[in-house]
């Protein structure tokens, strides 16, 4: 099976290996590496994920190994795991000319640095690339029809090499050569998905949620273009489209955790206990300062940083961003958002 393998995932949380059994589903085999003690071995003898994936039957055509070194000859490397542990995973693989697709979405806690930042560091031979865009990942393993964004470094010479190994019937990607509006896209995302689950945690309904999606997509634009994306790459499957999916659902990490503060627990207390990562918790703090930094006005961002401190209850964070200035919708330089 190792010595098949083309292609390799590294991170076998949920989106990890609904990646790998995406692909796998036909038949080809996938290599994923597996940092947990026992998951390798349940995913190999079992066919089954159940910590992070549970329900879900595995195709046979995965396998897992804890042994990173195990994907070190694969040309194409799926990298699915949190910002935050981003560097010390590519640490573990000789650096070598492949294909690196970066498909999480977060910003390094302390540095502020992209994950693409991060990775051209850890693997200056690689080609990098970012897949990102409205996924549940439970969907995915399903097989539901999803589309995502796949941005390539490389131009359309890796869209062509990727795409013909990455799409399949129910996953479609869309090519663009913005990989910085694709991660900013789905880094920004998560953030202002606990902002959603904050307004339904207080139950002030649709409307409220209505404006949310708006004036923080108003905010991922500002940050994205900021940074070098552009607004089209912004303003599809990677940005909006991603931040859609997050705005009423409980399957979204993100999304969960605004809802328990809302609810009025504190940040520790979402937090406990759970498994999987909401990243937006550990972005928010880091894209806060870097918008205030830059002087670009996120305020919907720099509440959610201060409800997961701690600053301020909800209900009082929500009464102060509705008494903001009136402005205009999409504010000039010279007026406030």
């Amino acid at each position: 099976m190792n010595g098949t393998a083309r292609i390799g995932v590294i991170g076998a949380g949920a989106w990890g290996t609904a990646l790998a059994q995406m692909l796998a589903q036909d038949g080809t085999p996938v290599l994923l590496w597996a940092r947990e003690d026992g998951l390798a071995e349940e995913i190999n003898d079992r066919h089954a994920n159940t910590p992070f994936l549970p329900g879900i039957p595995l195709a046979p055509a995965i396998h897992a190994t804890r042994d990173l070194a195990a994907l070190a000859h694969l040309p194409t490397l799926l990298v699915v795991v949190p910002a935050q542990f981003l560097a010390s995973a590519l640490r573990g693989l000789p650096d070598a000319r492949r294909d690196l697709v970066l498909c999480a979405k977060g910003i390094e806690a302390g540095s502020g640095r992209l994950m693409l930042d991060i990775a051209g560091e850890a693997a200056p031979s690689a080609q990098l690339a970012v897949l990102s865009g409205p996924t549940f990942a439970r969907e995915v393993a399903l097989g539901l029809p999803t589309a995502i964004t796949l941005a390539c470094a490389g131009g359309e010479a890796q869209w062509q090499r990727l795409s013909a190994q990455i799409a399949r019937p129910t996953f479609r990607p869309y090519y663009s050569d913005d990989v910085v509006g694709a991660e900013i896209g789905g880094a920004v995302k998560n953030v202002l998905a606990i902002a959603c689950g904050v307004v339904e945690g207080l139950d002030l309904g649709e409307n409220a949620r209505a404006a949310l999606i708006a004036r923080g997509f108003a905010e991922m634009l500002r940050f994205g273009e900021a940074l070098g994306g552009r607004a089209e790459t912004l303003s599809g499957l990677c940005g909006l489209g991603d931040l859609v999916l997050t705005c009423a659902s409980t399957a979204s990490r993100n999304f969960s955790l605004g809802k328990a503060l809302g609810e009025g627990q504190t940040a520790a207390e979402a937090l406990s206990g759970k498994l999987s990562v909401a990243e937006g918790a550990a972005t928010a703090p880091v894209l806060a300062e870097l918008a205030a930094r830059r002087g670009i006005a996120m305020p919907i961002v720099a509440a959610v940083d201060r409800l997961l401190k701690g600053d301020a209850p909800a209900r009082q964070v929500v009464s102060e961003l509705l008494a903001r200035p009136l402005t205009a919708e999409r504010s000039p330089s010279s007026l406030p958002a």
